[in-house]
This record gives C-alpha cells, structure tokens and sequence, in this order.
C-alpha cells in the first residue's frame, strides 16, 4: 500500500513557513485591497476615471487572494505541514481578506460611489442600509470561518458533519470572489443609475446568507494533485486558465456565478426528489388496503 509523501518523509522545520507565505500573501491582498478602494472612494467625486481604475485594482487583489488562499492549504497537505497555528491564522488572514475587504469595496463602489451627495431621505436611508448590509457581510463571513473551523476540529462535532467532499455554506472566497467579479466586469466602473443600489443590496443580502446557511457546496478536496491525470484534464485546466487570462471579465463573472449557484440548485433538486419520494411512499402507503381488500 503506498503512502503519501508527508508519511514517507517527515517535514522539515522550515517547510512549515512555505504555507504561512501564501497565508500572507493572502492577507497582503486583503490589505492592498483595502487601500486601493479607499483611494478610490476618495477620488470618485472629482476623477471617475482614476476611481474607477483603483476599484478594479482592488477586485484584482481579491481574485489573487482567492488563488493564494487555494494554495497555501492544499500546499501544507501535499507537504505534511498542517497544524493549528496555521489554520488559525488562514482563519484570520480570511476574515480580512474575504469578509472586510469585500465588504469595504462592495459598500464604497456600489453604494457610495453612486448615489448622489446626501440631501434627500431616499439617499440617506439608502446609504445607511448599505452600512448596514455591508456590516452583515463581514458578520456572516466570521461566522462562517468560525464554523468552519470548530466542524474541522476532530472530538467537537459529529462525525457526519466533518464532511470532506463539501463545505456546509457558502466559501468566504467564494463570496467574496463574486464582489470581485462583478466589480471587475464593469472595470471598476460604478453604475451611474441610484436604482442599481437596492439591487446590489439585495444581492449581498442573498450572498451573506448563503454563507451561514447548510446548503451543501462542492469543496474540490477530494481532487489529489499527486496522482496521475489524464491529458484531457490537463487541457481543460490550461483552456480555462486562457481563458482567464484573455477574457478574465466575463470568465471570472460566469464562474463565480456557476458556482454560487451550484450550491442553490443542488440545495432545490435535493428538496424536490425528497419531496417527490415522499409523494410516492404516501401513494403506496394509500394504496396498499385497497389492493389488500381487492
């Protein structure tokens, strides 16, 4: 029976440090994100252009955090190198980088930076639910990254909730991937119509819980970089890596999306086929005396 390579060789003291460094690559993203749609909020008033520019340069810095952060921990598993320390810290780096990040640019670019100067009471109100809602965002990510954390910890939860194959929730990453992609889809350009707000709101509102819900969303852990695959697989992945790169838009916009999505409708086709089974358990249930009496 072959054995992993963390279990044929033990790690090194120093080996532990290489997933630390995509750990703070991450934050390092959260926080240049952070910066750059400050400057952004700042500029909106007298240079759109210029605002709009910082705004995409923040929802890059999301995007590449969100690659970081796939890699640091899926790094520390092919090295043998996990540890508490470090989930810990990843859980941190991500509340930064995933909850406050997004947060601060969803509120700066879809809200503040469309809605004109304060003077009527729809714009007032407007731009306290969009505190409001951005706020939620940030809760609903450290409740999903504390959940997460005490469901991978062996002897606190049950064993049928320590699922592998599946995050219960949606990702941080992924929520704040799709604020990201929406953002860069409009090269950081806010939209020049106040009605867009509501529905921007509505959007985070929807995305905030799908995070602290116990929808089902495929994981991709179970994918082993260590085995052998198949010249089809590696062309995929080099066709959407492409595509990535030429049409990074529209590409980045269609996967965030699918995968928000992927979630919504495995949670609806479950409930269906259950509710359908159940329909033909009573059926039979109904007609089981009759064809007894017959």
């Amino acid at each position: 029976m072959k054995r992993g390579f963390s279990n044929r060789h033990p790690a090194r003291r120093g080996a532990y440090l290489i997933p630390s460094i995509f750990t703070m690559a991450n934050v390092f993203c959260g926080y240049y994100a952070l910066t750059e749609a400050f400057k952004a909020g700042l500029l909106t008033a007298s240079n759109l252009e210029l605002a709009a520019m910082h705004f995409d340069y923040a929802a890059k810095a999301i995007g590449f955090a969100v690659l970081f952060d796939g890699l640091d921990g899926r790094i520390a598993r092919l090295m043998g190198t996990t540890s508490p320390f470090g989930k810990e810290l990843d859980s941190l780096a991500d509340t930064i980088t995933f909850g406050i990040a997004p947060a601060f640019l969803a509120f700066a670019w879809g809200v503040r930076a469309v809605l004109p100067e304060p003077g009527t009471s729809l714009t007032t109100h407007l731009a306290s639910a969009g505190w409001l809602v951005s706020f939620l965002f940030v809760i609903c990510s450290a409740a999903r990254l504390a959940r997460f954390n005490i469901q991978s910890t062996p002897g606190l939860t049950r064993p049928e909730r320590l699922e592998h194959k599946h995050f219960v929730g949606l990702p941080t990453p992924a929520a704040a991937g799709l604020v990201a992609a929406i953002v860069h889809v409009n090269a950081g350009t806010p939209m020049a119509d106040t009605l867009w707000v509501p529905f921007w709101l509505l959007l985070l509102v929807a995305t905030a819980i799908l995070m602290v819900s116990t929808w089902r969303y495929y994981s991709f852990k179970d994918l082993d970089l260590r085995k052998r695959r198949k010249f089809a697989v590696v062309i995929v992945l080099g066709t959407i890596g492409g595509l990535i790169w030429f049409y990074s838009q529209p590409v980045l916009l269609l996967i965030a999306t699918s995968y928000l999505l992927s979630g919504v409708i495995a949670k609806l086709s479950h409930s269906f086929r259950r509710r359908r089974a159940g329909a033909h358990a009573h059926e039979h249930e109904a007609s089981g005396p009759h064809s007894e009496a017959l």
